[in-house]
């Protein structure tokens, strides 16, 4: 019921907000044609008519047995267009504002209204405002829509980590980090299978990753497994999962009041053993000793831990450390970033390094010398990069795969590579 009339809510929402465009729309076409009016309007209304539909019939048609990637689009074009109409909104409540003012003070003010018939030099604010929001929006849906092509361009970011405490045997150490596969959202693999080229070509003594193989079902994975087992390295290849393996957003069937799915527990049996098929030694809430000419350094690895009450807290530091405090240098993979203000580094001083993914940094930013934005800051302190409190560093790894908007704009699909100097 309640869930009803939320949609309700929504779908009234989404009428006004057409309809208040529209208005703008319809105050910058007065003086063209008949005729391009009328194409205009009609196509304005055709597409924010099927918007509608779509959303009222969505709950209808069977949503979650579509195919992910045709999913992924129809949410994108439809948030898209949402977002568009809710920037060039901001423009035209801005002039509704001005013109308010501007009344009030003719109104209740002494200075005159205009004269019949008195025009303003040039373009009047009404009618720069309202092009300049349909300027804007049209470039936000533009914009996400070239986003659809970068989804697998995916970048190399390369760096160096000095730590005094790291032993000598393990200095040179090339660690490759990838994170957020989804693969229930990829639909080219030959573009997946570059990527996979690019993480050979760095010839890494170690591959790690943090969590996040599929969005909810380990079925995704039937299409990848071939893929994805190519990752190959010296030091083994180690994971831990993401808040979206465990299957905790997807509509099981047989789920009872309690919120317990038998269907789910074998979902998660089931990913947990493709990790091993995959030749990846998946840490769950542990740790292994990783040795080099007589030196060891500890890999630390955890369940999904979150800070934020959203996401699930299945993860148990204290039990994966525990019997690791002799080991001079510590590295754990914990999929999300907030873990690390929250438990991290009050509590465990000596990890030397987390890594991270989780934030996808929204997929959508601009990282360009000396500007460095994404939604994501707004959500997380810590959202893409390498981040430094005294001598413990973490990364967030920006995500190899994507969810929900499949594409990129600014923030492209990662892979990282750390060498440990």
């Amino acid at each position: 019921m309640r869930s009803g009339v939320n949609s309700l809510v929504l779908i009234l929402l989404i009428i006004c907000l057409d309809i208040y465009v529209f208005m703008g729309i319809r105050a910058i076409m007065n003086g063209a044609a008949p005729r391009t009016r009328g194409i205009v309007y009609g196509i304005y209304w055709l597409i924010s008519i099927a918007c509608i539909l779509t959303i009222v019939l969505l709950p209808y048609l069977h949503w979650h047995d579509w195919k992910p990637i045709v999913r992924s689009y129809v949410m994108a074009v439809l948030i898209g267009l949402v977002m568009a109409k809710l920037l060039v909104t901001l423009f035209l409540l801005v002039d509704d504002i001005r013109r308010g003012i501007m009344w009030l003070i003719q109104r209740f003010g002494n200075r005159p209204a205009p004269t019949a018939g008195e025009v303003p030099a040039g373009i009047s604010r009404s009618q720069f405002l309202t092009k300049m929001g349909l300027l804007m929006g049209g470039s936000l849906f533009a914009t996400l829509t070239y986003g659809f092509s970068n989804k697998y361009n995916y970048r190399v970011h390369k760096m160096k980590l000095a730590f005094k405490n790291l032993p000598q045997a393990f200095k040179g150490l090339r660690i490759v980090q990838i994170s957020d596969v989804h693969s229930g959202s990829l639909n080219n693999k030959e573009a997946v299978l570059k990527g996979i080229e690019l993480i050979k070509a760095q010839q890494a003594d170690l591959i790690l990753f943090t969590g996040d193989l599929v969005n909810d079902r380990a079925t995704e994975m039937d299409g990848y497994m071939d893929v994805f087992n190519q990752l190959k390295a010296p030091m083994g290849v180690f994971s831990t999962l993401g808040n979206h393996d465990y299957g905790d957003y997807y509509p099981w069937p047989d789920r009872d009041e309690t919120g317990y799915s038998h269907q789910r527990a074998q979902n998660l049996d089931r990913l947990k053993q493709i990790h091993g098929e995959l030749g990846w030694r998946l840490l769950m809430n542990e740790h292994v000793v990783l040795e080099r000419d007589g030196e060891q350094i500890a890999l630390i690895g955890i369940e999904n831990w979150s800070a934020m009450s959203r996401f699930p807290k299945y993860g148990d530091l204290k039990k994966a450390y525990e019997g690791s405090s002799h080991i001079p240098f510590k590295i754990l993979l914990s999929h999300d970033p907030t873990h690390w203000d929250a438990q991290v580094r009050p509590e465990y001083p000596d990890i030397d390094l987390m890594l991270a993914g989780h934030t996808h940094g929204m997929q959508f930013g601009v990282e360009i010398p000396g500007v460095r934005w994404s939604p994501a800051q707004y959500f997380y302190k810590e959202w893409a990069g390498l981040y430094k409190e005294g001598a413990q560093r973490l990364y967030v790894n920006r995500g190899y795969g994507f969810l929900g908007y499949p594409g990129r704009v600014g923030i492209l699909p990662e892979i990282t590579v750390i060498e440990l100097v």
